[in-house]
């Protein structure tokens, strides 16, 4: 079975220029505790959706709709440079998600290779 994977871009809202996040490094998550010091960090690679999550504030429309549209068609997921990407697993999935996004968001998120 073929996969194909796209990137997804959003609208900068102050720009208005495509803009889409890139995961550089894991996120570290550390603890603290009241009575003692804990010296554990643990790496934490984000899945799609929550990095599509951080374009709140960045894109001119809302992450959790746009999360909606895109589980109809494919899945979000993290490229292996860390881009944020749609991987498709049937052959027309691509098109009719990129039609769905331009009927409901217009030029406002946008599908790229």
């Amino acid at each position: 079975m073929l996969v194909n994977r796209l990137r997804l871009f959003g609208r900068c809202r102050i720009y208005h220029d495509p803009v889409s996040p890139v995961l550089l490094a894991p996120a570290q998550i550390g603890w603290k505790a009241w009575f003692r010091s804990i010296d554990l960090v643990t790496p934490q690679n984000l899945k799609g959706e929550e990095l599509l999550q951080r374009t709140r504030g960045w894109w001119t429309v809302e992450p959790k709709d746009v999360a909606e549209v895109v589980k109809k068609h494919g899945r979000l997921v993290v490229g292996e440079e860390g881009e944020l990407m749609v991987e498709f697993n049937e052959p027309n999935a691509a098109e009719a998600l990129s039609a769905e996004l331009k009927e409901r968001f217009g030029d406002q998120v946008l599908l790229s290779p």
